[in-house]
């Protein structure tokens, strides 16, 4: 018997309404304008009003649907306000995507600098995920259904030099989204997203102390500077570590990424990709 069903290609995008934290800039832009290309309508929400904005406009002048929105993740009024805009202007929210986030990388020897961006990592990273959720919860209980996607990271596997406050929000949104899961099935998709380091989002800016990357690098930190400053002198990769097509292949870009949180939302309703982690296959992370 031939499965038609399975063999005929359908499009789970189109016509959702998604919101996205951190959509000013990163993957949350990327996520806002290539969601938006295959139908999605987009919520663009980001702490810089004017970069969320830029979002919303590039996508309409693209043809497609969106709002940008001032958003500042650590107060629960402003995604309560953008929620209930989306549903003002589109009657619902379909898919949340947690994505606004910092990685103020440091030791614990560093804790005289470090502590005030550790508050604001805990704030965004952790409070702003439980903020998002509370937020789209009772639209989509009242809806029937709706889908969480929580951006943790690879670094909230477990704690490693260097990472200790990092990793603990990263860890907190794997749990939560797991009991977030539990509570909601059958109502709730949720889906966790574990990227390894990438490159070209601008979180490497939060990292307080350089070395502290020795903790996701492991034995192969040695290489891995190698490889930075060939970059930064102007050289470049080698052409196998730059061919996605290659088992070489070193740093994924935020397109990468991006590709495999489209195709988690790009499912029917009944079927949740839960649990996505995300490498090149030649990397230097060990975690």
């Amino acid at each position: 018997m031939t499965d038609h069903a399975a063999s005929t290609p359908t499009d789970h995008l189109a016509g959702k309404v998604i919101l996205i934290t951190g959509a000013g800039g990163g993957f949350g832009r990327i996520l806002a304008e290539m969601t938006a290309a295959r139908g999605a309508k987009v919520v663009a929400t980001d702490v810089d009003g004017a970069a969320a904005t830029t979002t919303a406009d590039t996508i309409v002048a693209a043809g497609g649907d969106a709002l940008g929105l001032a958003v500042d993740v650590t107060r629960r009024a402003d995604l309560d306000a953008a929620v209930h805009a989306a549903v003002d202007r589109w009657g619902a929210v379909d898919v949340l995507v947690n994505n606004a986030g910092v990685m103020p990388l440091a030791f614990f020897s560093d804790h005289a600098r470090a502590a005030d961006a550790w508050d604001r990592a805990i704030d965004i990273n952790l409070k702003g995920v439980l903020n998002g959720i509370c937020a789209v919860y009772d639209q989509m209980i009242e809806q029937g259904r709706g889908h969480v996607v929580n951006l943790s990271s690879v670094y909230g596997n477990d704690g490693t030099a260097g990472s200790g406050v990092y990793s603990a929000t990263k860890a907190a949104v794997r749990v939560l989204s797991e009991s977030l899961r539990v509570e909601s099935q059958g109502k709730i998709k949720v889906t966790v997203v574990r990227p390894t380091g990438v490159m070209g989002t601008g979180l490497g800016a939060g990292v307080i102390d350089q070395g502290a990357l020795v903790g996701l690098t492991g034995q192969h930190t040695e290489r891995f500077g190698e490889r930075l400053q060939r970059i930064m002198s102007g050289a470049g990769l080698r052409p196998e570590e730059t061919d996605v097509d290659d088992v070489r292949y070193w740093a994924i870009t935020p397109h990468d990424l991006v590709r495999q949180i489209v195709y988690a939302i790009d499912q029917p309703w009944g079927v949740t990709i839960n649990d996505i982690t995300v490498r090149a296959t030649g990397e230097d992370y060990v975690r």
